[in-house]
């Protein structure tokens, strides 16, 4: 299981996102890195590095469409062991190929999204448990924003990007409000002592409506039929 970064990204390709690729059990898969660094903040649902913290580095990992694994989140840091990150980050995983993703980026805001919608559906549905069966699918939200936010506005902000997702998906033809294994992890600067914090991150505070707004652009992007 080895990773190689490609000689050279997309021309649409955001500045900061490595395209890496591996061979696992014969089958070619790809990965998108982000190499953020020190300095930032993380509010996650991933099975890696999920919840509120300082992370320096997120993954997003292609599986096969028949993973079996019982352990992703040892998977996920093996894998970022193998593309070169230390310490603590984020890692998400999708059966959808990573190299389709969606980009977009408004005043500073950037959001990297991947789309698979082989199982889809709406959240409040009245069917209970997983639908036996269906084709794997996952959509996987980045969003990087250069501002300081407090633990509720980073909070504040995970909803923001789901709304901005469903109006997404409705937009682009897709009567659903997402899949059942979604996940989403927002990105804010540490700030330095004295320097602003935002707290809110509703559609309607500044960076709020731009994260949004990048959001549903990249999922439009990524979910395009």
């Amino acid at each position: 299981m080895t990773f190689v970064v490609p000689p050279s990204r997309p021309a649409t390709a955001p500045p900061p996102v490595q395209h890496l690729t591996r061979t696992e059990d014969g089958q070619r898969l790809h990965a998108l890195l982000w190499r953020a660094g020190p300095g930032w903040r993380m509010v996650s649902s991933a099975v890696l590095g999920g919840g509120i913290g300082e992370r320096a580095w997120v993954l997003n990992a292609q599986v096969s469409h028949g993973y079996r694994r019982t352990d992703p989140d040892r998977h996920l840091a093996e894998l970022a062991g193998d593309a070169g990150v230390r310490g603590p980050g984020v890692g998400l995983m999708t059966a959808a190929d990573v190299t389709a993703y969606g980009h977009a980026r408004e005043n500073g805001v950037e959001a990297i999204v991947t789309a698979g919608l082989g199982v889809r559906g709406w959240a409040a549905s009245p069917a209970e448990g997983a639908t036996a069966g269906a084709r794997p699918g996952t959509i996987n939200i980045i969003v990087m924003l250069p501002v300081v936010l407090t633990d509720a506005a980073l909070v504040n902000a995970v909803a923001t990007a789901t709304e901005a997702k469903v109006q997404a998906l409705l937009d682009a033809g897709h009567d659903c409000s997402g899949t059942p294994t979604d996940a989403v992890c927002v990105a804010a600067r540490v700030g330095r002592p004295g320097e602003e914090r935002h707290l809110f991150a509703g559609p309607r505070s500044l960076w709020g409506a731009r994260l949004a707004r990048t959001v549903h652009s990249a999922v439009r992007a990524a979910a395009a039929p």
